[in-house]
């Protein structure tokens, strides 16, 4: 099969006009860190106007000579060509056919070290990446050796590597405009151990000695000397601090979402509030030790989290609204008369184009060993589906094409989901326990089928491998339908029980009719008394009933 040279050029398209905001999340679990020996990944694209769909490129044999035209992944623009490789491996979303997977997060970094004239950039360094490499620090190499040959024409970014074995984490800036190539650290996460980022540098000093574990650009720090970024000695050198220096929104907006992943599988990490804050220098750990091992589900959850149970919880004070919730519109800073202010920045926000939580696993053949638990939309408000790594079809309703940013589809589960959380956002309280239910029954059958699943699977493999990719393309479309078309019906029941603001009453799980074939009385919530009393508060006596006389 002969892929046409312009395809990811194509893929471009499909996302332009994407307005880039520096807010996604990375979670990463280490193999001996995972209940079931997964190396497990999670990835949450946040940017306001992105349009959610999941991307799928066959497997292909290049001719000698064919080039790849490469467009930037946030703006459509066409960049250049590179190379072709000879032979491109099956991609579904951000895992290929062999379990590799890559996700990101954009720290930004010293704008001077944009190179506004390279070819590549970091969305093409991605997917260019997962269709040539077999594992997590070939990835790697190709990644740096395509920045090295055509230079990094975006701002600094985190990417998590992984495979099945190991998870990396590869912190990369340019060299300036017309300099090719880029400086870059990669660390190794310990198999026993989890980790995070979010928007943030993280990596701080590294071990430049331990070569299986830490791999590195050789002028990483010659060139911060150079620009005058450090001037101490090699062993205290920090990538972080060189080339990403801290400020209030690093630690409150990013760092804060490290923080809360971390605080919930290891309590001494409750201490570093004080550098969240900005009260204190420590910065946190590049990665931690958890107090117990992580399953899927866990961290699935964990892409959920809008910091609750901390001080910093979203559904607590007044801007939560009547109904508690833990969204915020944007932007994050604003100003009010003359003082600077801003809203908390959740792991989970309303702004998610597609999130994902891979599980990679080397007991496992790669056909039903990768996993890509997907969804469009906000992770809190959506079910994570499972696609198999060895997928040929996208399912209908995750296919790119059906509406798109400013077309409303109802064939598009991107749509669908965002007209059901769009509707429980301002009755979050009231309404999210609706969803709750859906969510929990289907994400607890998907992961009570796996194990069934892949028996099935593991026997073809055994006896007919040729019929395990079709078995699996089966399923993948088959759950991704099947939950489409619960949230179709999700939204529909909510729409009737909570419509002009009152609640259909319900008996046994169904609305109920009166005996006379009409409805019957309404609940009418009214806001909270919690609520009520701030009403009072703020307004006095206007809203207090008067005897007339």
């Amino acid at each position: 099969m002969k892929m046409k040279k312009n395809v990811f050029f194509l893929l471009a398209l499909t996302v332009v006009f994407i307005t880039r905001s520096f807010a996604c999340t990375n979670l990463i679990v280490g193999k001996k860190a995972s209940t079931d020996g997964s190396v497990i990944v999670s990835y949450n694209a946040d940017s306001f106007g992105m349009y959610g769909f999941l991307y799928h490129s066959p497997a292909a044999i290049h001719q000698s000579g064919e080039m790849l035209k490469v467009s930037e992944w946030d703006t459509g623009k066409y960049l250049g060509e590179i190379a072709q490789a000879e032979h491109t491996y099956l991609v579904n979303g951000n895992m290929n056919e062999f379990q590799v997977t890559i996700g990101e997060t954009t720290f930004g970094g010293r704008e001077a070290l944009v190179d506004t004239t390279a070819v590549v950039d970091y969305g093409s360094l991605i997917y260019i990446a997962l269709q040539r490499s077999r594992s997590a620090k070939e990835a790697i190499k190709i990644m740096t050796d395509l920045v090295k040959e055509y230079g990094y024409r975006s701002e600094g970014e985190t990417f998590t590597v992984a495979d099945p074995n190991e998870a990396w984490i590869l912190e990369m800036v340019g060299k300036g405009p017309g300099v090719r190539g880029a400086i870059w650290v990669a660390v190794r996460v310990p198999d026993d151990c989890i980790a995070a980022h979010a928007n943030q540098s993280r990596i701080h000093q590294f071990n430049m000695d331990d070569k299986e574990n830490c791999l590195y650009s050789p002028d990483v720090i010659s060139f911060a000397r150079e620009k005058g970024f450090f001037n101490g000695m090699n062993k205290d050198f920090s990538f972080a601090d060189a080339y990403c220096p801290e400020d209030f929104g690093a630690l409150r907006f990013c760092e804060a979402r490290v923080w809360s992943f971390y605080r919930k599988y290891d309590n001494s990490m409750d201490s570093y509030l004080s550098y969240i804050k900005g009260e204190s220098k420590e910065p946190m750990p590049l990665f931690i030790k958890p107090n117990r091992k992580l399953s899927v589900q866990d961290i699935q959850n964990d892409m959920r989290d809008h910091y609750e149970g901390t001080e910093l919880d979203l559904t607590k004070d007044i801007s939560a609204g009547p109904y508690n919730s833990p969204y915020r519109p944007s932007p994050l800073s604003f100003e009010v008369d003359s003082v600077k202010c801003f809203n908390e920045r959740p792991i989970s926000t309303q702004q998610t184009g597609f999130t994902f939580v891979a599980q990679m696993r080397s007991t496992l053949p790669n056909a039903i060993g990768g996993v890509l638990w997907f969804g469009v939309d906000d992770a809190n408000m959506i079910a994570y589906t499972p696609v198999y790594c060895c997928s040929t079809k996208v399912p209908e309703c995750y296919m790119p094409g059906k509406g798109d940013c400013i077309t409303f589809s109802w064939d598009s589960a991107f749509w669908v989901c965002n007209w059901v959380s769009n509707m429980i956002y301002p009755r979050y309280s009231l309404m999210i326990g609706d969803l709750r239910k859906i969510q929990n029954r289907l994400e607890t059958k998907f992961h009570a089928d796996q194990q069934n699943i892949e028996a099935q699977a593991l026997d073809l493999h055994n006896e007919h491998s040729d019929q395990v990719q079709t078995f699996l393309t089966n399923y993948t479309n088959e759950t991704a339908m099947n939950t489409f078309n619960e949230w179709k019906h999700l939204g529909e029941y909510l729409v009737v029980k909570y419509n002009d603001l009152v609640i259909k009453r319900e008996k046994d799980g169904k609305m109920q009719y009166s005996e006379t074939g009409l409805c019957p009385p309404v609940i009418r919530p009214g806001y909270p008394v919690k609520f009520q009393r701030e009403i009072l508060k703020q307004t006095g006596d206007r809203y207090i009933e008067k005897e007339i006389k």
